[in-house]
């Protein structure tokens, strides 16, 4: 039987991390598109190269590696700007990605989660099986969040409201997880969607 791929996603503060790392603790290989980005644009990538030909060398540190600051005030006034660097970035995160979980799967492992923040919104569920969202209520989010990044309640909302609200994505989901209550509750709910799945 061919491996499945989970795509796991949730929204800022909703646990998905703790989630990924159950997963890790069982022995599932996660691929996390966050650390896909920032492996793509290491020091001598040829993504790296290709964002140097098109935003200039200012982008870079003396030591060559991505000056991310610089990057960031190019673009975060400049729609065009923005859209230009996603359409370099965002094909390579996808094609190593693709890459990691294939060799995952001929490994012989029977699943593989892609763990992507943006699954829905960046219209990537043709990469997976099976989604899987973490999800909580807004009160929640909103005091984990408020916790986590000190940040006030205005400042908090922003970060929430700037997403696709958790409500949507579970309604788009194969399967959610409700990580209001305990950690064993959220393993519990975990290992019931990683049996169905795997029936």
């Amino acid at each position: 039987m061919p491996g499945i791929v989970i795509g796991l996603t949730g929204g800022i503060a909703s646990g998905k991390s703790t989630v990924a790392n159950i997963l890790k603790e069982k022995g599932i290989p996660v691929v996390d598109a966050d650390i896909i980005a920032r492996e793509v644009v290491e020091k001598g990538s040829e993504t790296l190269n290709k964002l140097v030909e098109t935003f200039s060398p200012a982008i870079l540190h003396n030591d060559g590696s991505l000056d991310r600051a610089a990057l960031g005030s190019i673009i975060f006034h400049n729609e065009d700007k923005r859209q230009l660097l996603n359409s370099i970035i965002h094909p390579s995160i996808r094609k190593r990605m693709k890459e990691k979980t294939a060799q995952y799967l001929q490994e012989g492992y029977s699943v593989v989660v892609m763990d992507i923040p943006l699954l829905f919104e960046s219209k990537l569920t043709h990469l997976v099986d099976k989604t899987i969202v973490v999800y909580v209520d807004e009160e929640v989010q909103l005091k984990r969040l408020m916790e986590r990044n000190i940040l006030s309640k205005d400042e908090a909302l922003a970060r929430i409201h700037s997403q696709m609200p958790l409500k949507e994505k579970k309604n788009l989901a194969n399967f959610v997880i409700d990580n209001n209550g305990s950690l064993d509750e959220t393993t519990t709910q975990l290992q019931e969607i990683l049996k169905q799945i795997q029936e």
